[in-house]
């Protein structure tokens, strides 16, 4: 893809077709890290949730419209995905939900030790060993497409209320 300017942006690279087989390779990880995850016995909703809050946290649009719909999709409710920014501040998520989010989230942004330390030692209590690791593959598998995306600028297109 060539670049040009319009005004005064420069338009991106869309890193994900101009480098393909980088890409797949990314598309094939993440294939294994879904089957990781099933085998682990993480419900898809699950997956969906990590993957929506970990692209909360980076600001990824694209990858906010792909796992909205495939949370939808998988069964996950409109009131579930409308708090999950705030999902410390409701009872609607369960204990393993709760410890998968944040060891997603100290998985996307380590910072304080303790702070990554205590969401980890909460997994541990409330998830296998097999979901600890799964979970934090799709957290990492995440913030990989995220990074795709947000510097290729992909673009969010207006759906119909169905779509």
């Amino acid at each position: 893809m060539t670049t040009y300017t319009t005004g005064t942006a420069v338009q991106r690279i869309f890193i994900d077709k101009q480098s393909p087989d980088a890409y797949q390779s990314l598309v094939r990880t993440s294939e294994a890290v879904h089957s990781v995850a099933a085998e682990a016995g993480l419900e898809r909703t699950l997956v969906e949730l990590i993957n929506l809050r970990v692209s909360q946290i980076n600001g990824c649009a694209f990858c906010l419209d792909v796992h909205t719909r495939a949370a939808l999709r998988a069964g996950e409710t409109t009131q579930r995905l409308g708090v999950l920014a705030a999902w410390r501040d409701t009872e609607l998520f369960t204990p393993e939900e709760r410890a998968a989010l944040a060891l997603a989230e100290v998985t996307t942004v380590p910072g304080d030790a303790a702070v990554q330390q205590a969401a980890y030692d909460t997994a541990r209590e409330a998830l296998t060993d097999d979901q600890v690791s799964a979970v934090i593959w799709v957290a990492i598998t995440i913030n990989a497409f995220n990074r795709v995306s947000i510097m290729s600028k992909h673009p969010v297109r207006r759906r119909s209320l169905s779509g």
